[in-house]
This record gives structure tokens, C-alpha cells and sequence, in this order.
């Protein structure tokens, strides 16, 4: 796990609400307070699709993609938020592929997700790393990899952060 503080909040935010640096993640929750607290649950209602199993989504959580419109019209204003937090996962088969690419020690299907919360206090955004399993193990490779992982993906979109 690693907490890297962002340097430009400007920047940062046109990457998070606007470009599509963070298309390659599921929103599992948002939490914006402004005027109003507001409360997003990623998680997919299947009901909501009845018997139409065409319709109904594969995965759990509803894309980054579909779902950050939203968010930035709850940020956007005069007045800076006091506060957000996100938790995305990156998509399941960019996880594999990023494990197995890295010749992991672990199987991809033990690891339920890799995670990115994004937690801004009215001041400053940090972003924080975690790794989800679906049982204890012993092994933190996959936690490494993600680490040196988004390092590199945030290098790559010329966002500027220091780890702290």
C-alpha cells in the first residue's frame, strides 16, 4: 500500500472529471460533500434488469466512465467541495493481465480487486493503494505490483504527486 499526495489539485481534477485517465476503473463508492453530502453505491442492482439477462451488466460495480459526469456536476461551482472520497477498482481483466504480465506469484483469481481511494480533505487529494482478496495469503506481490503499477500509469498521464 502507498499514499501519494497530489501536487496539482487543478490538473489532477481534469484527469479524475474530465479526460478519461481513470476510464479503466468501476466506481464502488463516492462520497461528495458540498452544500449537501451526497452518497454514491457503484454496486449494480440486477434486479433492475428483471429477466433481461442481455441488459444486465457482468460486473459489480458501474464504470468510472458512466457514473463521473455525476460526480462532477456535484463538484463543480463556486465553492470548492469540503470534502470527496472515491474508492475504483481497476477492471477485473486489466487486473489479470497486469498480474500475469508481471509473472505474479499469485493467481489473478485469488485477488478480488485492486483498489485506488482518492480522499480530498478541502485542502489536499491523496491517493491511496489497496489490494483486495478473496482469502488470507501470505504473499504481498500483488500489492507490489499494483504499486509500481500506478506509479508508472500516473507518470505516464503527467500527473505529479509525492509519496508520503
Amino acid at each position: 500500500m502507498i499514499a501519494l499526495q497530489i501536487s496539482s489539485m487543478k490538473q489532477f481534477m481534469n484527469h479524475l472529471l474530465v479526460a478519461d485517465t481513470f476510464e479503466p476503473f468501476l466506481l464502488e463508492e463516492a462520497v461528495i460533500s458540498t452544500a449537501n453530502t451526497f452518497s454514491i453505491d457503484g454496486h449494480i442492482n440486477q434486479d433492475f434488469f428483471g429477466s433481461d439477462t442481455e441488459a444486465a451488466p457482468l460486473q459489480e460495480f458501474r464504470s468510472w466512465g458512466e457514473l463521473k459526469g455525476l460526480c462532477f456536476d456535484l463538484i463543480k461551482g463556486k465553492y470548492t467541495p469540503l470534502f470527496f472520497r472515491f474508492v475504483l477498482h481497476l477492471l477485473p481483466e486489466k487486473a489479470a493481465a497486469l498480474l500475469e504480465r508481471e509473472h505474479c506469484d499469485v493467481e489473478s483469481s485469488q485477488v478480488k480487486a485492486l483498489v485506488l481511494n482518492i480522499r480530498y480533505d478541502g485542502s489536499k487529494a491523496v491517493l491511496t493503494t489497496g489490494t483486495a482478496y478473496h482469502t488470507f495469503l501470505l504473499s504481498r506481490e500483488p500489492d507490489i505490483i499494483w504499486d509500481r503499477a500506478l506509479r508508472k500509469y500516473l507518470d505516464g498521464k503527467g500527473i505529479s504527486y509525492d509519496e508520503i
